[in-house]
């Protein structure tokens, strides 16, 4: 009798701790609709998801023009992908600084934070690592 009542509790945790809702952009956080309207005015949302994972919540938003962002719990932008060049509102000004620099003729299409730092990726597929300030790192492979 314990056993199935572990493989039950365990079964009732792990189905609990994947979890996608699609939301209506009205029912958006305020932040995550200010930060789409001020940043991608011309590419309207086409779905939004929130998604619980392993106890962790967050939000995919897809934009028309293939901008998918992604934002933490506390509504915070931490993935930024397009098949497009990013708006330049989006990327720190240091690392804007250091790719207009280093690689003219290139721009970026992702940009990606986590608690340590920062990278983008650039039309051509390299990624380029930055520190959380915008020192850049290296070139990632």
């Amino acid at each position: 009798m314990k056993r199935i009542f572990l493989f039950l509790f365990a079964t009732a945790l792990l189905a609990g701790c994947e979890k996608e809702t699609i939301l209506p952009e009205h029912n958006l956080p305020g932040e995550i609709v200010t930060f789409v309207n001020t940043h991608f005015p011309e590419n309207p949302v086409v779905q939004a998801v929130k998604e619980k994972d392993d106890f962790e919540l967050s939000y995919k938003v897809i934009l028309n023009g293939g901008f998918v962002l992604e934002f933490n719990r506390k509504k915070e932008i931490t993935d930024i992908d397009g098949g497009a060049k990013l708006p330049d509102s989006v990327v720190p000004s240091s690392i804007l600084s250091y790719v207009a620099t280093q690689f003219p003729d290139q721009y970026i299409i992702g940009w990606e934070r986590d608690s340590r730092s920062q990278q983008v990726t650039l039309v051509n597929g390299i990624e380029l690592d930055f520190s959380m300030n915008g020192e850049f790192l290296r070139i990632d492979s």
